[in-house]
């Protein structure tokens, strides 16, 4: 497979969707808006088809960037409720990328998609 930047993903299989799944990146202070609602820009340049934003404010900034982007979005408080929706809405084909700071555990929504046991930072 060649090597990715992040300017690139691969080439997107007809009939297939990109979803991501971003937290809230903590401690950018005065910059958390701007940087937020830019990630959420950036998923519109890279052909994500819908953006799930977890957590409060900053979820909120990123999903807009998302939707005027183009990208359908939605916002939700937390893994658990990130997981349900996800389970509701995924098809056969879906590529889903899960991103956010490790303080937000996201690793649960793959976990708990999968199977896995849930665990913690210090699990």
């Amino acid at each position: 497979m060649p090597e990715q930047t992040d300017e690139q993903l691969p080439e997107k299989e007809p009939g297939t969707r990109r979803i991501a799944v971003l937290g809230e990146m903590l401690e950018l202070g005065d910059e958390a808006p701007k940087a937020h609602w830019d990630v959420g820009q950036e998923a519109g340049k890279l052909g994500v088809d819908f953006v799930i934003a977890v957590g409060q404010n900053m979820a909120k900034q990123l999903a807009l960037g998302a939707a005027d982007a183009g990208v359908d979005a939605a916002i939700v408080a937390d893994n658990s409720t990130a997981t349900e929706l996800l389970s509701k809405m995924l098809q056969p084909g879906d590529v889903v990328i899960i991103k956010g700071s490790r303080g937000g555990m996201r690793w649960q929504i793959a976990q708990a998609l999968t199977g896995q046991e849930i665990t913690g930072i210090l699990s």
